[in-house]
C-alpha cells in the first residue's frame, strides 16, 4: 500500500485531509513484483533487473508557466506525467515506478479527483507504479520522477550521430505550439480545429514503444520538449556534427495547416513547437531499410526529415533550395 510522506508544518494537516490522499492516492494500482517496499518507511525499496541500468529523469510543472490554473485538472495530470514518460521513450527505457511531489494552496476534491483518476489512468497504461510522493501547501506545481530500466549496451542516447546518419521524427509536429496560442489568446477559438490543437498541447503520447523498436537501430535520439530545432541542437552539439533538413518532409497536420492559414506557418512551427513530447532520432544508412517494419506496430507516423552533416553545418531547404529562418525553440522563462 501506497503512503505519501506529508509535509505537517508546512501543509498544517488535519485529519480529514489524510483521509483524501488515502482515498486518491491508495490502492489505486495492483503493486508491481519488483516493488519490494512502497509504503511505511522512509524510502521505496524495488528490484532493478539483472543486466539492466536505471533510467531516471525529474521534470517540474509549474502553474502559469506550463499550465494555467484554470485548466482542465485531468489535462494538467496527463501532460505533467507524459513529459516524464517521455524522456525514457527517448532512451529507449521501460518504465516502471514513478515518485509525486504535489504543492498545491488547498487539498480540493473536485480538482483532485479528475486529476488522480487522469493520472493513474496513464501509469497503468504503461505499467508504471506510484511508489512515494510529497504533498505540501503552496502555489500549485508538480514534481514528478519517473524511473524504468534499459540495457546500458543499447540505450539511446544524445551523442551517437554520424555523418551520413538519416534524421527521423514520431507523429506530426506543430500542433502543440498552437495550442498553446489557443490556451493563451481566447479569440483564436474561432479558428478552425482549435479545440482539437488545445487538446493537442496538453494530451500528448509518450512513444515508448518506439524507443524500444529503435533499440540496436538508431544512433542518437532525443525528445522533443524544446522544439525541433532546438532539441536536434542538443544531438548535434553532444555528437559533435551538424545537420541538414528537407522542410517538405516535416510531418505537419491537415489541421495545424488549416489553424494557420498556410503550409509555410504550419511548418515554422513544426520546427520551434514546444512540448510536442514526439521522438527525433537517428538512424545509420545500413538500418534504414529496417526502420518501417520496426516501428510498424508502434502507431505513430514516422518521417525522414533530413541527414546528419560535418560539424558546424546546419541547413534548411525548401526542395533543395536554401531557407533562411529565424528559429528559436521554446523557452519557459521567455515566455510572454
Amino acid at each position: 500500500m501506497l503512503t505519501f510522506f506529508i509535509s505537517h508544518v508546512t501543509l498544517n494537516i488535519m485529519f480529514g485531509e489524510f483521509n483524501l490522499i488515502d482515498k486518491y492516492f491508495v490502492g489505486r494500482q495492483s503493486p508491481r513484483k519488483d516493488v519490494l517496499l512502497a509504503a511505511g518507511d522512509d524510502c521505496a525499496l524495488v528490484k532493478v533487473p539483472n543486466g539492466m541500468s536505471l533510467a531516471i529523469s525529474t521534470d517540474t510543472l509549474v502553474a502559469g508557466t506550463h499550465f494555467l490554473e484554470d485548466a482542465n485538472p485531468a489535462w494538467i495530470a496527463h501532460k505533467a506525467l507524459a513529459a516524464n514518460i517521455s524522456d525514457l521513450a527517448a532512451m529507449g527505457a521501460t518504465p516502471a515506478w514513478v515518485s509525486f511531489a504535489l504543492t498545491f494552496p488547498e487539498l480540493d476534491e473536485s480538482w483532485l479527483a479528475p486529476f488522480c483518476d487522469s493520472f493513474f489512468e496513464l501509469a497503468n497504461y504503461f505499467g508504471i507504479q506510484l511508489i512515494g510522493g510529497d504533498t505540501t501547501k503552496g502555489p500549485l506545481s508538480l514534481t514528478l520522477t519517473v524511473q524504468g530500466f534499459v540495457d546500458p549496451a543499447k540505450a539511446l542516447r544524445r551523442d551517437g550521430a554520424q555523418v551520413g546518419d538519416w534524421i527521423y521524427v514520431t507523429g506530426e509536429l506543430g500542433d502543440s505550439k498552437a495550442g498553446l496560442d489557443v490556451i493563451l489568446n481566447t479569440e483564436l477559438r474561432n479558428k478552425p480545429f482549435s479545440e482539437q490543437l488545445e487538446k493537442s498541447h496538453y494530451l500528448a503520447t509518450p512513444r515508448i514503444l518506439a524507443g524500444q523498436a529503435l533499440l540496436g537501430l538508431a544512433s542518437s535520439a532525443i525528445d522533443i520538449s524544446d522544439g525541433l530545432v532546438a532539441d536536434l541542437r542538443h544531438v548535434l552539439k553532444r555528437s559533435g556534427v551538424g545537420a541538414h533538413l528537407e522542410i517538405t518532409q516535416l510531418p505537419v497536420s491537415n489541421q495545424l495547416i488549416q489553424f494557420m492559414g498556410s503550409i509555410d506557418k504550419a511548418q515554422h512551427y513544426a520546427l520551434t513547437s514546444g512540448e510536442e513530447y514526439e521522438l527525433c532520432f537517428t538512424v545509420p544508412e545500413q538500418h534504414k531499410g529496417m526502420i518501417d517494419i520496426a516501428l510498424a506496430h508502434c502507431g505513430c507516423k514516422i518521417s525522414c526529415i533530413g541527414q546528419i552533416r560535418h560539424k558546424d553545418f546546419f541547413e534548411l531547404s525548401n526542395k533543395g533550395k536554401p531557407v533562411d529562418w529565424a528559429l528559436q525553440g521554446f523557452d519557459h522563462f521567455k515566455q510572454d
